[in-house]
């Protein structure tokens, strides 16, 4: 699980071991991983730590490798890990190529990269679940958040196409969208008095969701109770998106 070390990440990888799963904490640091996989197996799980940057490639292929090397295989993977180093306009003079660039690596084409060093080893196993986190910002436009929310929108079609490609091997692949989530990635967001106020009035649940939100749905898909489902993308952001405007 990349990203894992916090936040959403955090909460399947907590909620995969409650379910009896054997899981692996990546991050960027070793320490922040070390203590997650510490503390699941105070809880009485089985986890380890493997620290990997999603921007380089020989590092996902290092937390790939040496998890089939050490557990045997993978029978679950789940892309979360992301980056947005850019808050404001798409015409704005801070969208340079190179955040372009960094944003559409690190969120799309690093997540197929691992996913393929991976999926060769969950067809030798039988079949596998493959989960990407994506975000609501996929589904609709935003004056701030263009350049993320397109690379959202291109993991959901990610994980349509490798539901296609992969379905053959009984290796499923699904995107969470989640909505406003309060983790330290989307703090600038829901720290925002004006907006989380806004975002609660419109919400039909009416509050803003917590990391725990989203760890049983990632459960689901890649249990029995997710085996008919591949290429969807689930959405959970308290049905905000059912509104017609806000």
């Amino acid at each position: 699980m990349t990203g894992s070390s916090r936040g959403i990440g955090r909460s399947i990888a907590e909620h995969m071991a409650r379910a009896g799963a054997r899981v692996v904490i990546s991050s960027r640091r070793t320490e922040s991983c070390e203590q997650v996989a510490q503390a699941i197996r105070d809880a009485g799980g089985e986890a380890m730590a493997v620290a990997a940057n999603i921007s380089k490639r020989e590092q996902l292929f290092h937390l790939a490798d040496h998890t089939i090397s050490t557990w045997g295989g993978i029978d679950v993977l789940v892309c979360n890990a992301a980056s947005n180093p850019y808050f404001g306009p798409m015409a704005g003079e801070g969208m340079t190529d190179e955040i372009f660039d960094k944003v559409m690596h690190n969120n799309v084409l690093n997540n197929l990269r691992l996913i393929n060093r991976v999926a060769p080893s969950m067809k030798a196993r039988g079949g596998g679940a493959i989960i990407i986190i994506s975000s609501v910002g996929g589904l609709r436009g935003d004056g701030l958040l263009g350049i993320y929310n397109m690379s959202k929108a291109a993991d959901m079609q990610l994980a349509r196409n490798l539901a296609i490609e992969w379905g053959h091997a009984n290796i499923r692949a699904n995107a969470i969208a989640p909505g406003l989530i309060k983790t330290d990635f989307a703090r600038a967001l829901w720290t925002n008095p004006e907006l989380a106020a806004r975002l609660e009035q419109v919400t039909p649940l009416g509050r803003i969701g917590d990391p725990d939100d989203i760890g049983p749905l990632a459960v689901m898909l890649a249990s029995r109770a997710g085996a008919f489902i591949t290429g969807q993308t689930l959405v959970a952001d308290g049905g905000l998106t059912a509104v017609a405007a806000w």
